[in-house]
């Protein structure tokens, strides 16, 4: 027996007996006009509608890809399809389903448009986690239109999808739900007879805590309302108090997947709070990826980076303390090390800012992969290999110790750079100090601005 994403027994059992599935699914819009939120892709004539039938004309539906965080409809939106088409319609997960799955609905596919005329639509859930072969298995059926492909991933599909997959069909992307949308779902469930049929009521205040754990996620907020509604009704209460819903979910959720963007994102926001030296958004940002359980060392690396890409000379101090963060935290592991972080991402934070070491290695680097390299000046080259002194190298080099200040008015640099200055110092905090010795030496040194 082929997948079917919703058979019929599982159908005419909920039907029969609403409580045998969550509250999420039963409550699930049976139309596209019922779905609540991403309004952007349910106007007329988009590929949604499409996929559901309502074109016409020469133009066929096209193969979807939906990205969104958990929550947002992605599986709801291939359920509307399946309940409104007239085409065949498959599920496959890429979690249990490989290859053979994928060709086996390619070869049904084929044979139900060749016998019969009837179109297929693939809803692949997860295709983030299909290998490049496994993805590849899936063009020639999307190129031809063997099969209408809706496939759902919660990680970035310039990432995680093969571009030719990319390229042959249309990327959807959802946004997460806000307040207002959770709001109305929570609303429809608790009247709805396929949801809670008005069994228990839900007062403002509990309502707006059930939004701060929803956090956007729609089936967070379903799930967490139909456990607060059965602790109420075994207490006997018509009622979802503040505490019963409080005692029924511990804590929200935080919205972060270590393996997939909110790890990027979240981590990236954090660097970018560090530069903008908002501490207390850095702060917001660490406590999520704490909370999260994110592992610590890559925190401190990326603070470790921080040190020098944001901070550098302008508080030398700043890279001491995020690499002895990094060792405080790999010794002690957590929860001890949030204190070691929150430490280390204070004084990041706080600490004045200068780019000038980024900018200055970022020049350096830009000339000599242009080629401007050049030879070693003669006399900086190696001589105390047997030889060298036929060859001039060391001649002429002025051993800088030898002078009263220290610093011999010689060339360095190859003739090409020798008047090529990289590092331009701010004056901010301890890199002002920096500015002031830069100007002397070079001045010392009898170099030229270029």
């Amino acid at each position: 027996m082929e997948p079917d994403l919703f058979t019929a027994a599982a159908e005419e059992r909920q039907e029969k007996e609403p409580s045998s599935s969550p509250l999420a699914v039963r409550m699930r819009p049976r139309t596209l006009d019922e779905v609540v939120g991403q309004q952007h892709l349910l106007k007329p004539g988009s590929p949604l509608r499409r996929l559901v039938g309502e074109a016409s004309g020469p133009a066929g539906p096209s193969s979807v890809l939906l990205w969104g965080p958990p929550g947002t409809g992605k599986t709801t939106l291939a359920y509307v399809v399946s309940k409104a088409t007239d085409a065949r319609f498959v599920e496959l997960s890429a979690i249990t389903a490989g290859v053979k799955e994928v060709r086996a609905v390619i070869d049904g596919a084929r044979r139900a448009s060749g016998g019969y005329g009837k179109e297929t639509v693939l809803f692949l859930d997860e295709i983030h986690r299909f290998s490049k072969a496994q993805q590849d298995s899936l063009l020639p059926a999307v190129e031809n239109r063997w099969v209408t492909l809706i496939a759902a991933t919660t990680e970035n599909p310039y990432f995680s999808v093969i571009s030719p997959l990319l390229s042959r069909s249309l990327l959807l992307t959802l946004e997460p739900l806000t307040d207002d949308d959770i709001k109305a779902l929570v609303r429809r469930a608790l009247t709805d007879e396929r949801g809670l049929g008005g069994a228990v009521t839900l007062p403002e205040e509990t309502e707006s805590h059930l939004l701060r754990i929803a956090g956007g996620d729609a089936r967070r907020a379903l799930t967490a309302l139909e456990a607060a509604a059965g602790a109420a009704l075994d207490k006997g209460e018509a009622e979802i108090g503040l505490t019963t819903l409080e005692e029924t979910v511990d804590r929200a959720a935080v919205k972060y997947d270590r393996d997939g963007d909110q790890h990027y994102d979240v981590a990236s926001a954090l660097i970018k709070s560090i530069r903008g030296s908002d501490v207390d958004a850095a702060l917001h940002y660490l406590a999520r990826m704490i909370e999260a359980g994110e592992d610590p060392r890559f925190i401190a690396r990326r603070l470790m980076i921080s040190a020098s890409e944001d901070i550098g000379l302008a508080d030398p101090t700043a890279l001491q303390t995020a690499v002895a963060a990094a060792q405080a935290v790999a010794m002690i592991g957590f929860p001890e090390a949030a204190l070691t972080l929150s430490h280390a991402t204070i004084a990041l934070a706080l600490a004045p800012k200068s780019n000038a070491a980024t900018t200055a290695i970022g020049a350096a680097l830009e000339d000599v992969r242009k080629g401007h390299a050049g030879p070693v000046p003669a006399h900086l080259r190696d001589s105390h290999y047997k030889g060298a002194t036929k060859l001039g190298h060391g001649q002429g080099y002025v051993y800088p110790h030898d002078l009263p200040e220290g610093i011999a008015a010689q060339q360095y640099a190859p003739d090409e750079l020798k008047n090529r200055d990289y590092y331009e110092p701010t004056r901010h905090g301890a890199e002002a100090r920096y500015a002031d010795a830069v100007e002397w030496t070079r001045k010392n040194l009898g170099r030229k601005r270029s």
